[in-house]
C-alpha cells in the first residue's frame, strides 16, 4: 500500500513539475499575420495549427494560390467546437475576399477563429 502510493505521489510531483514549465499561450494573444505570396508558385500548400489546452484544437487546411492570391481555403481537419466549426465557412470567406489574415475573430468561436488563421499562415510560409 506504501508503495502505491509512494508511485502515486512521484507521478503526481512530475505532472505538476511538467505543467509549471509548459507556457501557456491565452487565446486573445494569438496573432495571425499575412505571409507575402507575391513570388509564390501557384499550387496548394497544406497548413496546421494547434491550441493547447482542454480540449486541444487542431486545424489542418489546404490553400490553393493562384496568381499570387489566395483562391480557395479547404478544412481538411478542425477537431474544435460545433459552433467553432460552423463558422469555418465565413472565416474562409473573409479571408479570401480581404486577401488578408487580419480578420477578426468570431465571437464564441474566437479559438477556432484564431486557429484557421494560423493554419493559414502555416500554409502560406
Amino acid at each position: 500500500m506504501k508503495t502505491a502510493m509512494q508511485r502515486f505521489v512521484c507521478v503526481l510531483l512530475a505532472v505538476m513539475a511538467l505543467s509549471a514549465s509548459c507556457t501557456s499561450v491565452s487565446v486573445s494573444e494569438i496573432r495571425a499575420s499575412m505571409p507575402d505570396i507575391s513570388e509564390k508558385p501557384d499550387s496548394v500548400y497544406r497548413g496546421s495549427y494547434t491550441i493547447s489546452g482542454i480540449p486541444v484544437m487542431k486545424v489542418t487546411v489546404d490553400v490553393t494560390v493562384k496568381s499570387q492570391n489566395i483562391a480557395a481555403v479547404n478544412i481538411i481537419e478542425h477537431t474544435g467546437s460545433p459552433k467553432g466549426k460552423r463558422v469555418e465557412n465565413g472565416i474562409i470567406e473573409r479571408i479570401i475576399e480581404k486577401q488578408s489574415l487580419d480578420i477578426d475573430a468570431v465571437s464564441g468561436a474566437t479559438a477556432s477563429s484564431k486557429a484557421i488563421l494560423k493554419a493559414v499562415e502555416s500554409a502560406l510560409q
